[in-house]
């Protein structure tokens, strides 16, 4: 749609990116590496991610208004993929609310439909109609499905009804804490970030050059599970090794706590089996 509205090619992405597996949608990932496969799509750049615990970017504020101003002097639409990040989890309905940017072209699915397949593409109407008059051809074998699309309808409708975003603020404070609690425990936690109900963990080998540890951050996902917490590491090549944590908006304080809970066992019990538990350097004064 943006190629066909402004008649240009070029994709910027950020480096840590991943926005799908069609050759399209994986040309402008960049969470894995392209090698071993065909050429991606002419015209693909990434920038830096802008997270202050490896990046170049050491202070985030702003960063996505100023990127917004740089795409208008040059023509360009920007596209937010808010897949796991829409429909309240943040805080917000949608992430660029925090943030002085509304997106030309939003990118909802996951969240949408709370389990069924459902995806959305929102824009103007402006880029509607120029794209239609371009001619673009926009065909899926599901397109418009009413099934899904009333549960969509309907999951908007209990979102604002309740206050979703809301709630999901108040509850990710109890979830942030915990996880602060656990990073101050075991010297293998580089790093929490993350926005509402949608928090991440970074996991490390070496707490003074923050060398990732992926061996250590699975060993932990797998002793989760074991323990009854679906907890999945992320070990993506440029990654690092990223715990991303999303538990569902409804989610209760007790639940939180049960969580919490057995995290704090896996990283306990792997890290005593392993010899790691009082690590030389386990955290910095």
């Amino acid at each position: 749609m943006a190629k066909c509205f402004t008649g240009d090619f070029e994709i910027v992405a950020f480096y840590a990116s991943y926005h799908g597996l069609t050759q399209g949608s994986g040309s402008a990932a960049y969470s894995a590496g392209h090698k071993n496969g065909e050429p991606v799509v002419p015209g693909q750049t990434s920038f830096p991610a802008p997270y202050p615990y490896r990046s170049v970017f050491r202070k985030p504020d702003g960063l996505l208004e100023a990127y917004g101003e740089e795409c208008k002097k040059r023509g360009m639409l920007v596209i937010m993929d808010e897949a796991q990040t829409g429909v309240g989890r943040t805080g917000q309905m949608f992430v660029f609310e925090h943030d002085e940017l509304v997106p030309d072209i939003l990118c909802l699915s996951k969240t949408l439909s709370r389990g069924l397949p459902l995806a959305s593409v929102t824009t103007t109407a402006e880029i509607e109609r120029g794209c239609r008059q371009a001619g673009l051809l926009w065909l899926t074998t599901h397109l418009n499905d009413p099934l899904t699309g009333a549960v969509g309808e309907r999951v908007l409708e209990i979102v604002e009804r309740d206050n979703i975003p809301q709630k999901a603020t108040e509850r990710s404070a109890k979830l942030r804490d915990g996880l602060l609690r656990l990073q101050e425990k075991y010297w293998c936690i580089g790093e929490v970030r993350g926005r509402g109900l949608f928090q991440a963990i970074e996991i490390i080998s070496d707490a003074e050059t923050k060398t990732p540890g992926p061996e250590l951050g699975q060993a932990v996902s797998d002793r989760a599970l074991q323990l009854g917490l679906s907890c999945n590491a992320v070990n993506l090549p440029g990654m690092g090794c990223v715990f991303r944590l999303a538990p569902p908006v409804t989610v209760t304080r007790e639940e939180i706590d049960a969580g919490l809970a057995l995290l704090d066992q896996a990283f306990q019990q792997v890290l005593e089996e392993r010899g790691l538990f009082s690590k030389l350097g386990q955290k910095k004064n």
